[in-house]
């Protein structure tokens, strides 16, 4: 386990997954990170890749040959090895292997680096073509979770949804694990929403999103937040168990985004697919900004 701390913050980072295991208050070591449970949901913050969501059927087309692949990827259960290390900064590596290639024919290289500063936590991608010449296809995205309620003495219900810029945004509802891109409509997300079991009935929420924004969970019974803030991605998700009472959150910056259930399955026409030519990169980062 790789561990970062500084006097406000203690970090935890899984080789395995490059995955964040816990994010602490030093002094008082309250957990903000979802710990896991798998009645819930057995994973704490998966790195999505090299798809976001659900593909249709778990698979794709591409160069006319079908492969597998489950959803979210395959990162978030790869090794990473750790390139760089201090006490407030870890980066650490996976490429593409013959195993990788069963279900991805691409050469890649991803990165994930984790900062440290004051109180927030900064995720940075980094995902290189390792190839020559051909065009690679890809997602990339979060899904950290965090526990709600937050303070021993309030409730789920006692928290809500901020949304920053304060506008509208467009919402597109899931039907089962893929989208429903018909029923596209304007969420209200020009105000707080409540945080209530029944916003999840049909699994995550999902935003279409532009420049900059910061998506936070607050209470008015406690000081204690959390707040994502990310610039450039095009969707987002929040997300907690559906007709459970699962107490977590998760709020999810995406390069990408599940399929459409009328998709055809061609892996450069897939709906947010991010393309690099021949040995070029990509990079983005989201902060996590705790009080």
């Amino acid at each position: 386990m790789i561990t970062l701390k500084n006097d406000l913050l203690t970090v935890s980072i899984s080789p395995k997954g490059a995955e964040l295991q816990s994010i602490k208050r030093t002094d008082e070591g309250l957990e903000y990170l979802w710990q896991g449970d798998p009645t819930f949901w057995g994973r704490k913050a998966p790195v999505l890749f090299p798809i976001v969501g659900r593909l249709k059927n778990d698979e794709y087309r591409y160069n006319g040959k079908t492969y597998p692949l489950n959803q979210h990827g395959f990162a978030r259960d790869s090794d990473f090895h750790v390139e760089e290390q201090t006490e407030t900064t870890v980066r650490l590596t996976t490429t593409s292997s013959l195993q990788t290639k069963e279900h991805y024919p691409f050469d890649f290289q991803l990165s994930l680096t984790y900062t440290l500063e004051k109180n927030t936590v900064t995720v940075s991608y980094f995902v290189k073509n390792t190839h020559e010449t051909e065009t690679m296809y890809f997602s990339i995205g979060g899904h950290p979770g965090f526990n709600v309620p937050l303070a021993s003495d309030t409730t789920f219900e006692d928290y809500y949804l901020t949304f920053l810029p304060r506008r509208s945004r467009r919402q597109i509802p899931l039907v089962g694990s893929y989208l429903d891109l018909e029923s596209t409509t304007l969420a209200q997300t020009n105000t707080e929403i409540d945080l209530k079991r029944s916003l999840f009935d049909n699994d995550a929420l999902i935003y279409e999103t532009k420049g900059k924004n910061t998506f936070s969970i607050h209470s008015e019974k406690t000081t204690r937040s959390v707040s994502i803030a990310f610039e450039g991605f095009p969707y987002t998700g929040i997300w907690s168990p559906p007709k459970k009472e699962a107490p977590f959150v998760c709020i999810e910056p995406w390069y990408g985004i599940a399929d459409s259930s009328e998709f055809t399955g061609e892996l450069n026409d897939k709906l947010g697919i991010q393309q690099l030519e021949g040995t070029e990169s990509f990079s983005a980062n989201y902060t996590i900004s705790l009080t």
